[in-house]
C-alpha cells in the first residue's frame, strides 16, 4: 500500500485542529447529521464492503455482515438515539458546606482524534471508533491497515467522499505512514492491535501526554467443565474459535478440558467442526483464509513445532494461505501453542482434574482480553470471583462483543480503555467538572484569618 507523505499528513493534522477549534463539531446537530451521513454511506457501499472482505480475508457476505457490518450500523442506530440524552448536563449533589454553589458535569469532546485499526476486523475496528469519536464532538484522522488493501481502499473512498477532510480523514499507508502521524500530538489515540505494536503507540503517545485506548488480545481461555452441556459447549466453541479462522483477538485461544469429559467433548467438537464446513473444509465458501504469507508461515511454523498430539485437522495449503481448524491434544504449558496468543486456527488442549486447577493455570499467565467457561452457575460465579479478564461469555463464546450495553476492552496486558455504547461516547469525552458559586452571598469562613474556624470544622468534622 502506498504510504500517505509526511506533508499531507502534516497538513491534514493541522487542517482538523484549526475545524476542531472552529467550535463547530461540538453542536449536536451537526453530530447527529454525521453519524447519519455515515450510515447512510455504509448502507451504499454494502456490498463493495463485503466483497473487499472476501478478497483479503475470504470471509462470506454473512460473516462480513454479522461480524462487521451490523456491529457499526448497532452502534450507530444506539448514537443516533442517545446522544442528546448521554450529552445533557448532569447535576450532582453538593455538601452542606460549599452551598449554595452547585455541581454538574459537562461532556466536552476531547478534540482532534487517531484511530489506528488493525487487519482482522479491518472494517468494524476502523468504524465503530469513529462512532464514537463524531458522537463526542471529536475530528479523527483513521489509520486503516495496509495487510488488507481492498478493504482499505473501500473505505478509504467511502470516508474521504463522505467528510471534509479537515474534519475526519482516512490516510492509508504502512509503517512509515504510521510513524508520522504517532510523531504528532493528538488528543485521543485509539489503537487495535497486537502488544508489542501497543507499547510503541504507548510510547509514542507519553511525548506528547495524549491519553490512548489500547484494544490489545491475548490467550483468552476457554474452560470446558463436567458440569457443562456438552452437544452445545462444542457447537459454540467451535463457531468462536473458527469465526474469521481464529484471526479474532477474543477467538478461544486455549481449551481447558475437564478430564472426565475430554474424550467425548472431543469427539463432539470434530462432529461440530464438519457440520459447519463439510467433511473438505477447504471448500467452504464460509470458512476464511490466512491474512498473508507471513501469518500462514507462523502458524505452520507453530503447527511443525508443538510437542502434542494432532487430534483432529493439521491440513495447510500455502498457496490458498489454508489451514484446516486443528485441535492438539497432550499439551503442556511449556509447549510452543502456550507462549503467545495463537490467533489463527489451531486449539490446544489442557486438561485439568478440579476447576481450581483450571484456575490456576489461567492466574499464572497475564490478565487475558476474553474469558469463557461452559458449566454450572455456581462454578461459573466461582471463576469470575478467582479471575479477571477485560470481558467474559458464560457458556458462549465472542457474543459478549456484541451486546452495545456491554463495555469492551481489555485489562492489564489485554489492554485499557473500554468502548461500545455509551462508553465510545465517554472516551471521545472529558467529563468536566463545573462549579457554579451565586454572588448573592459570600460566607467569610475560607478566608483569612479565619474567624469563628471551630464552626467549619464541626461542620466538616
Amino acid at each position: 500500500m502506498k504510504e500517505t507523505n509526511r506533508e499531507k499528513v502534516l497538513q491534514v493534522h493541522r487542517d482538523q485542529k484549526g475545524f476542531f477549534n472552529s467550535h463547530q463539531t461540538k453542536d449536536l446537530d451537526f453530530r447527529l447529521k454525521q453519524l447519519q451521513k455515515l450510515k447512510k454511506v455504509i448502507k451504499e457501499y454494502e456490498k463493495r464492503i463485503e466483497e473487499a472482505l472476501w478478497l483479503d480475508l475470504h470471509k462470506s457476505a454473512e460473516e462480513a455482515y454479522l461480524t462487521e457490518i451490523s456491529i457499526v450500523t448497532g452502534e450507530l442506530d444506539l448514537h443516533i438515539s442517545n446522544l442528546k440524552k448521554w450529552a445533557k448536563p448532569q447535576k450532582v449533589s453538593t455538601p452542606l458546606h460549599l452551598k449554595p454553589s452547585k455541581g454538574k458535569l459537562i461532556y466536552e469532546p476531547l478534540g482532534v482524534g487517531l484511530i489506528i485499526a488493525p487487519w482482522n476486523y479491518p472494517f468494524q475496528l476502523l468504524i465503530n471508533p469513529l462512532v464514537g469519536a463524531i458522537a463526542a464532538g471529536c475530528c479523527a484522522i483513521l489509520k486503516p491497515s495496509e495487510f488488507t488493501p481492498n478493504i482499505s481502499g473501500v473505505m478509504e473512498e467511502m470516508i474521504n467522499n463522505t467528510f471534509e477532510e479537515n474534519y475526519v480523514k482516512v490516510l492509508p499507508g504502512g509503517q512509515q505512514t504510521g510513524e508520522e502521524l504517532l510523531s504528532l500530538e493528538f488528543d485521543m489515540i485509539f489503537f487495535t492491535g497486537s502488544t508489542r505494536v501497543g507499547k510503541l503507540v504507548m510510547k509514542a503517545a507519553a511525548e506528547h501526554l495524549t491519553p490512548v485506548v489500547l484494544e490489545l488480545g491475548g490467550k483468552s481461555p476457554c474452560i470446558v467443565d463436567e458440569n457443562a452441556n456438552l452437544e452445545i459447549s462444542a457447537k459454540r466453541i467451535a463457531w468462536g474459535k473458527t469465526i474469521n479462522a481464529g484471526q479474532t483477538c477474543i477467538a478461544p485461544d486455549y481449551l481447558l478440558l475437564n478430564r472426565n469429559v475430554k474424550r467425548e467433548f472431543l469427539e463432539l467438537l470434530k462432529g461440530h467442526l464438519e457440520s459447519m464446513f463439510g467433511s473438505d473444509i477447504k471448500q467452504s465458501e464460509y470458512y476464511g483464509r490466512i491474512v498473508n504469507d507471513k501469518t500462514f508461515n507462523k502458524l505452520e511454523q507453530l503447527l511443525q513445532e508443538t510437542k502434542g498430539n494432532i487430534f483432529y485437522g493439521g491440513e495447510t495449503e500455502k498457496n490458498q494461505r489454508f489451514i484446516t481448524p486443528t485441535i492438539i491434544e497432550n499439551i503442556s504449558r511449556e509447549d510452543v501453542l502456550m507462549q503467545e496468543e495463537i490467533f489463527g486456527p489451531l486449539l490446544p488442549v489442557l486438561e485439568f482434574s478440579n476447576l481450581g486447577e483450571a484456575i490456576a493455570i489461567i492466574n499464572s499467565r497475564p490478565k487475558p482480553l476474553a474469558l469463557y467457561y461452559f458449566g454450572s452457575k455456581e462454578k461459573a460465579n466461582e471463576v469470575l470471583h478467582k479471575t479477571s479478564s477485560g470481558g467474559t461469555s458464560i457458556n458462549d463464546t465472542l457474543i459478549h462483543i456484541g451486546n452495545h450495553n456491554l463495555p469492551f476492552g481489555g485489562v492489564g496486558n489485554s489492554g485499557f480503555g473500554k468502548y461500545h455504547g455509551r462508553e465510545s461516547f465517554r472516551i471521545f469525552s472529558n467529563q468536566r467538572a463545573v462549579a457554579t458559586t451565586p454572588t448573592w452571598i459570600d460566607l467569610p469562613f475560607k478566608y483569612a484569618p479565619f474567624k469563628n474556624f471551630r464552626w467549619i470544622k464541626k461542620l466538616l468534622d
